[in-house]
């Protein structure tokens, strides 16, 4: 991408004492209190006897509007990162506050209440219900939230993802990229203020990966969305405002150039 300026983000544990920011990543930071808090975040899982400590005092925040990747290898924690900020997981010890509220202190009906008011989560392993199809996988949120045109909307959005022809079709009968792509119509169901999203374009060719990863970005320019994502791929992570690292469990500094 041409430019004549270069923005250089540093993110880590010291987040905010060494960053010089665009004008609009400025104005996010001034105009919005965070949507997204962690702080001090440990999670542990029982593992042959001993406990297995998978993240380690990982703090950061979010703020609306921000596009934010999660990168790292594999092993590192980001799925349970991930699912920990959306309330999908409790945390070991630690704070998230998601949308204004402490998941900690919240039940887990509460915890879906939230989810299903705010959120939006794109599965890595797609996470469809096989008895229904893809056009009532995608009505789902819609429906719980009492929404009279839920199908209609719903095969809005497949068609969004090049699907219209196969929302009949349930999930065993659809590959990986259109399972993914069900799955991302979904997420997008309720335009939720936060999207987490887990690998979202890692199940899909070049061609349909650059469609999906254009929609999760308009829906966050547009639309005002929190996008939040995992990914290995890194021009996917270089496009959004921030990068954070995670390895072994620990959130580490990350110098992220990007041109704009």
């Amino acid at each position: 991408m041409q430019s004549n300026r270069t923005n250089r983000l540093i993110v880590g544990e010291n987040v905010g004492s060494m960053c010089t920011l665009t004008d609009t990543m400025a104005k996010v930071l001034k105009d919005n209190a965070a949507v997204l808090s962690v702080q001090n975040l440990n999670k542990f899982y029982p593992s042959g006897g001993h406990e297995l400590q998978v993240l380690s005092d990982v703090q950061f925040e979010i703020y609306r509007g921000e596009a934010v990747a999660i990168v790292g290898p594999s092993g590192s924690g980001k799925t349970t990162l991930l699912g920990l900020c959306a309330g999908l997981d409790t945390a070991t010890s630690g704070d998230v506050v998601l949308a204004g509220s402490d998941l900690g202190a919240l039940t887990e009906d509460e915890r879906a209440s939230l989810r299903s008011q705010h959120v939006g989560f794109i599965f890595q392993n797609f996470q469809l219900l096989p008895t229904l199809t893809a056009l009532e996988n995608v009505s789902v949120p819609l429906e719980l939230r009492g929404e009279g045109t839920a199908l209609g909307r719903a095969a809005e959005l497949l068609s969004a993802v090049g699907l219209s022809e196969r929302g009949e079709h349930y999930p065993v009968q659809l590959s990986g990229g259109e399972q993914q792509r069900v799955a991302l119509a979904r997420a997008f169901a309720n335009t939720p203020e936060l999207l987490f999203a887990d690998e979202p374009t890692g199940n899909l060719d070049e061609q349909t990966s650059e469609r999906i990863s254009t929609m999760l970005f308009a829906l966050n320019k547009e639309k005002g969305t929190t996008l939040i994502l995992v990914t290995h791929d890194m021009d996917l992570a270089k496009r959004c405002d921030r990068i954070l690292q995670i390895s072994g469990g620990r959130l580490k500094e990350t110098v992220s150039e990007i041109d704009i």
